[in-house]
């Protein structure tokens, strides 16, 4: 997804909430669906992350706010071109980004810089920790 703040343009993964009662892998394909028309084909659980607000730049806007982040490794399957698209808060648009350019974006959370490689591989633990 593509977003921006007062800092300008930046890039995250798409996602959000679990609706009670929707799996994990179903709530990956509806927030990909909603946020950028994509269907995609759910693989393994590739990263866990904590993100807790006091320990990163966001925390004024959210203090005390603690998630847990779970980014799966997907295939694209399709765009669908009459997807009904519900964007996240910020967010202005959706674009693919070749990967060996993603140093030199403004990425959230930012270690994604180090753990894909412009191939494509997925370096690292799965547990990352609370990391940007």
């Amino acid at each position: 997804m593509k977003a921006r703040d007062h800092r300008g343009d930046y890039y995250l993964l798409p996602g959000g909430g679990q609706k009670s009662g929707e799996s994990l892998t179903a709530a990956l394909k509806r927030e990909c669906l909603e946020e950028t028309g994509a269907e995609v084909i759910p693989g393994e659980l590739r990263y866990v992350r904590d993100y807790i607000s006091d320990n990163h730049e966001f925390a004024a806007s959210d203090p005390g706010f603690h998630q847990v982040e779970l980014m799966f490794r997907c295939r694209f399957r399709r765009q669908r071109k009459n997807a009904r698209l519900v964007p996240d808060n910020r967010q202005t648009g959706s674009e693919w980004v070749p990967l060996d350019t993603l140093s030199t974006l403004r990425i959230y959370p930012s270690v994604l810089k180090t753990l894909i490689s412009g191939s494509g591989k997925l370096n690292g633990p799965i547990y990352l920790g609370d990391v940007n």
